[in-house]
């Protein structure tokens, strides 16, 4: 088999202001240090998982692990605490799948750590979606698109499940009303602007034992279907970035801050999301 695990930080264990996620400010080495070992963890899940179910099958051989950091400078995780079987996508390539650079058809799942509520959510301090300055909010088909919702259909594009994702609560439950058979582990709340999180350890261990469990199950219940069609609104904070980006070809501005666009094709989406963001 051969996963892939995308992680931010939002949504990691105890994250509950901006300075907490700026590789620039004093808090950033406490909780860049829990991302870490939240990744660590579902890496130990997979490896464990591989152990118990390879001695009952020949077909469960794990080879290969890639992790993508995917917060900010993309520059978090301490690789050198990581197994020796991953590889690790650090930086950002500037391209299209975005958090979910190097995703293709060869991978057998998709494990999200570290996710967070979208915008105009109340679920985090934090909540956004792809970009906390330019943007208010993202809806595909008339619902507030989420980082989650992005990397899943992203996966369902190349016809990959998604086996886990970790994050705050609000964002846990959206994982469950869009298939239930993904796995999750809350490990936070949002409250106006202050969080209630379970201890850093805990979470470290639920996170490796859900992962481990998750592989342990007909992984194909996991898959999500795309929608036959996108109709995507994005609505920007300030109106000439609306204005600038209503040039992008396809793209048409419905009011001084909000842009339409239509498409059959899942990679439109990011192609476009890409370029007006």
């Amino acid at each position: 088999m051969k996963l892939y695990i995308s992680a931010d930080m939002e949504g990691i264990t105890g994250v509950t202001n901006w300075d907490e996620v700026n590789k620039s400010m004093p808090d950033y080495k406490i909780f860049s240090n829990q991302m870490t070992n939240e990744v660590k963890a579902a890496c130990d899940g997979i490896n464990e998982a591989e152990i118990q179910v390879s001695t009952n099958s020949d077909c469960f051989n794990m080879k290969e692990i890639v992790v993508n950091d995917a917060h900010d400078s993309a520059r978090n995780i301490d690789v050198l605490k990581l197994p020796k079987n991953i590889e690790i996508i650090r930086g950002w390539s500037i391209e299209p799948l975005c958090m979910f650079q190097g995703l293709d058809e060869s991978f057998d799942a998709v494990i999200m750590i570290g996710y967070h509520s979208p915008s105009n959510s109340d679920g985090n301090p934090l909540s956004h979606t792809l970009s906390s300055n330019k943007i208010t909010s993202i809806k595909f088909n008339g619902s507030i698109a989420s980082e989650f919702l992005v990397g899943a259909y992203t996966a369902a594009y190349f016809n990959i499940p998604v086996l886990f994702v970790s994050g705050d609560e609000t964002l846990c439950k959206e994982v469950k009303e869009l298939n239930v058979n993904i796995k999750t582990v809350s490990v936070m709340r949002g409250v106006g602007a202050s969080t209630v999180s379970i201890h850093p350890c805990v979470a470290i261990e639920r996170i490796k034992n859900s992962v481990k469990e998750s592989l342990m199950q007909n992984i194909r219940m996991c898959k999500i279907e795309l929608p036959k069609e996108f109709i995507v609104e994005v609505q920007y904070k300030n109106h000439k970035d609306a204005y600038k980006s209503s040039y992008y070809p396809g793209v048409e501005k419905i009011d001084s801050h909000t842009l339409l666009f239509k498409t059959d094709d899942f990679y439109e989406v990011l192609r476009t999301l890409f370029f007006v963001i």
